[in-house]
């Protein structure tokens, strides 16, 4: 079931025994803590900037300590705010580890999954994995939430995922990272400019105009890798895979392509893919180290394993190979062309 998720908007309750904290309130502390920005903390949490300056106001009057200091960059968390943190942090996970406990109990995962997905559902093979969730753990209702690459470790880290599909470098420590495939991208131009640049030099391929997504998309950072000088003189910009396609072959500009989504565009003559330049990298799943026991999490790495038997090493999920450091695509050569990575290197 795709929903959108809400958080309760109620907030500290007095109660004969004292303080009744709403948990939410805590999790707005935590979260723009960590982004150190209300428009963040607002896209991960799906709530108004608004509602999360009630959420803190509502905290501080409570508590009798300014949490946080406005600032021209943002919001800084004050010295008292920096020591309550910890203790915030320390409840919520207290919390997450009481309701794994009841799950467990229960003998069968309940709950609710959010799973960030990029690219399209047929690389992620996302049909497949619902159906065998669907079977497998009928009590599990899944949410799917299409995000960028970049946005997706993000939202993993705030909480407002539980995890996502990402694609790019392999992700920092305190994420634990499932490689299940490689990816490959290759230029991609407009059929009609074959003539000009098939067998150009280097230097004119890049002065056209290069179709790439935003900043810090993982796209993005793979078109760098071949400007490691400077960017391309002139940048059309949209954070849409199939847009990027369209626009390559309806002749707005130059793009990396994926390999297997640019072959059809390629067989029917939209464009033409420049047959020595490529680009390498690596599809995961990635959800916080640190709900590795988690029974949602690991029900999802048992469909997963279903669907990806095919998945290089698989087997750990918190392990990012060493040999999956970086993309291998090399900048220009004294000669003007890219050098190829020759299939069969490790392109993560």
């Amino acid at each position: 079931m795709v929903q959108c998720s809400k958080l309760a908007l109620s907030g500290l309750r007095k109660t004969p025994n004292g303080i009744g904290m709403d948990l939410n309130l805590l999790r707005t502390f935590v979260t723009v803590a960590k982004f150190g920005h209300l428009t963040r903390a607002s896209e991960a949490l799906h709530l108004s900037q608004p509602a999360l300056s009630g959420h803190i106001k509502a905290l501080e009057e409570e508590l009798g300590v300014a949490l946080f200091e406005r600032t021209p960059s943002g919001m800084a968390v004050t010295p008292a705010g920096a020591r309550l943190l910890v203790e915030a942090e320390e409840i919520l996970g207290a919390v997450l580890h009481l309701a794994h406990s009841a799950q467990e109990l229960r003998g069968q995962p309940t709950g609710h999954l959010k799973l960030g997905t990029v690219l399209d559902p047929a690389v992620l093979r996302v049909g497949d994995l619902l159906v065998r969730a669907l079977e497998r753990y009928p009590q599990i209702e899944l949410e799917l939430q299409h995000v960028m690459s970049s946005e997706a470790l993000a939202r993993v880290r705030s909480g407002a995922l539980d995890a996502s599909f990402y694609f790019g470098d392999p992700p920092q420590a305190d994420l634990a990272a499932i490689p299940l495939r490689e990816l490959t991208y290759r230029v991609g131009i407009p059929d009609a400019w074959q003539d000009d640049l098939g067998a150009a030099a280097w230097e004119a391929v890049a002065e056209r105009p290069w179709i790439v997504a935003p900043e810090p998309s993982s796209h993005r950072q793979l078109v760098m890798r071949l400007f490691p000088d400077s960017p391309p003189a002139r940048i059309v910009e949209t954070d849409n895979e199939s847009v990027i396609n369209n626009l390559v072959e309806s002749g707005v500009g130059v793009s990396l392509l994926r390999a297997d989504a640019g072959s059809p565009a390629r067989e029917a003559g939209r464009c033409f893919i420049l047959p020595d330049v490529e680009v390498g990298t690596r599809l995961w799943l990635v959800h916080v180290l640190d709900r590795e026991s988690d029974p949602l999490l690991t029900a999802l790495r048992d469909v997963l394993a279903e669907v990806w038997p095919d998945a290089p090493e698989a087997a750990s999920p918190s392990a990012a190979p060493p040999a999956a450091a970086a993309a291998a695509a090399a900048p220009p050569t004294p000669t003007g062309k890219a050098e190829p990575r020759r299939k069969g290197t490790n392109g993560a």
